[in-house]
């Protein structure tokens, strides 16, 4: 899960998805393509509302997204249209940027929407923005889940 500080978005969605998950058998994190929250706790308001739905994400450190996770993950979502480029930048062939994708791809397909990046706005932002992931990531386990029974 990747966004541009580690502190919103991609926190929120590696909560959201591991919930959904069993507990053994996947690997799931998230990371900023940006450097200004390394080791920073997830934005409060990102806790607040995860904390509302029952998730604590207040064990994750932001950091930044490196070349290595293109060896170490089989998916990689992105928020926006920056990260996405992003992380492209960083990718060393077509095995790596197919393994990139808008995680509102999952629930709109093909269509690149972004979650908007609720840093700047009040707590409505970051409700909207927990609703977006969770539907997104109700697919993608949903996939994992079956993908692993077959």
């Amino acid at each position: 899960m990747v966004c541009l500080g580690n502190i919103c978005r991609s926190p929120l969605a590696e909560g959201i998805l591991k919930s959904k998950l069993p507990d053994s058998g996947y690997l799931v994190d998230s990371a900023g393509t940006g450097n200004y929250h390394i080791g920073d706790l997830p934005d409060q308001r990102s806790i607040d509302v995860a904390k509302k739905y029952g998730l604590d994400i207040t064990n994750q450190r932001g950091r930044q997204f490196s070349v290595r996770d293109f060896d170490e993950f089989d998916m990689i979502y992105v928020m926006d249209n920056s990260n996405f480029e992003n992380v492209i930048k960083l990718a060393r062939n077509a095995q790596d940027i197919s393994k990139v994708n808008y995680i509102l791809n999952e629930i709109y397909p093909n269509q690149n929407h972004s979650v908007p990046d609720p840093y700047t706005g009040g707590p409505q932002g970051f409700e909207a923005t927990f609703k977006m992931l969770d539907e997104a990531c109700e697919e993608i386990a949903a996939k994992l889940i079956k993908q692993q029974q077959n």
